[in-house]
């Protein structure tokens, strides 16, 4: 059974920073592409940032560039988000999602991904 969850969600001040964790089961991260999505109330979900694990390629979305990072940890089967500089546009659910069967394009697309985790909420205060 596949399973993505996430933690590490909470409430921080604009310009602080928090880490999200995706505990990954059913498949290697290493064999899979891993993404972050994010959804504010009203607002489509959108994709953060991504990573191909077998490649190596990372992808971001323009408005999380040079603030986030996403990584991935084989021996725990994780990939992170290390988000700084936060700000309050950041605000939203953030989920995880992950397949062992796409690419490398494409990736910042939630109609990609065929397992999501539940969600962590990210609440930044201005």
């Amino acid at each position: 059974e596949v399973q993505l969850v996430e933690s590490g969600g909470g409430s921080v001040q604009a310009v602080g920073s928090l880490r999200l964790s995706c505990a990954v089961s059913g498949f290697s991260v290493d064999e899979s592409a891993t993404g972050w999505f994010r959804q504010a109330p009203g607002k489509v979900r959108e994709g953060v940032a991504s990573i191909n694990s077998e490649t190596g390629r990372t992808e971001y979305a323009d408005f999380v560039k040079g603030r986030f990072t996403i990584s991935s940890d084989h021996a725990k089967n994780t990939v992170y988000l290390q988000m700084n500089s936060l700000e309050p546009q950041d605000t939203a659910v953030y989920y995880c999602a992950g397949d062992p069967l796409v690419g490398d394009d494409g990736l910042l697309m939630p109609g990609m991904y065929d397992y999501w985790g539940q969600g962590t909420q990210v609440t930044v205060s201005s």
